[in-house]
């Protein structure tokens, strides 16, 4: 089991530990595949100009979830780190009661179910309601990884700011991500 103060550090270095972690909601669930890192003096990161209530989860203890809407559309899952830092979780490999997924996501390929913040959460079954929870009880479940894993590092996806960070960690080649990797040269 991971618990708390394993989020007490750095963004950055917390979303390079997350990759191949289980994360399970209500028992559904798979290996994170994807993250992207925000910390407080980040202009992209939502804690940038302080906190809000909209934010406030982001400067909460580490260990705890972010929820927020993108676009009015998505929910997006973070994990809080250092106050004001948290990691986005991008994707997973579904592995666990993916029957509960595609009720919710529909009949879309497995790769896709989980392969996007957005997807991630309606295949998870999170929302807004879950914002501030704690992620060293139920309903959420994390294991550490059980092997090394490979892994891609580049810039993040989706954002105007401070684009040239590279704070986004993958499975290498892993199908399952929101967007490949650029191939290094």
């Amino acid at each position: 089991m991971i618990e708390a103060d394993f989020f007490a550090r750095p963004s950055k270095v917390v979303a390079l530990d997350l990759i191949g972690v289980s994360l399970l909601f209500e028992g559904v669930g798979g290996a994170i595949v994807e993250t992207e890192a925000y910390h407080e003096q980040d202009p992209a990161s939502h804690s940038y100009r302080g906190q809000t209530s909209r934010n406030g989860a982001m400067f909460g203890p580490p260990g705890h979830v972010y929820i927020y809407r993108s676009y009015g559309i998505h929910w997006c899952l973070n994990f809080v780190c250092l106050p004001g830092s948290a990691v986005l979780i991008r994707a997973l490999q579904p592995d666990v009661n993916i029957e509960a997924m595609r009720q919710r996501r529909g009949d879309v390929a497995t790769r896709l179910l989980c392969s996007g913040p957005g997807r991630l959460t309606e295949a998870l079954g999170i929302t807004g309601a879950h914002d501030g929870l704690s992620l060293t009880a139920p309903p959420f479940v994390l294991q550490p990884r059980s092997e090394d894993i490979a892994v891609d590092v580049g810039t993040r996806i989706g954002i105007t700011k401070a684009v040239g960070e590279n704070l986004r960690f993958g499975v290498k080649a892993s199908p399952f991500l929101s967007k490949k990797f650029p191939i290094a040269i």
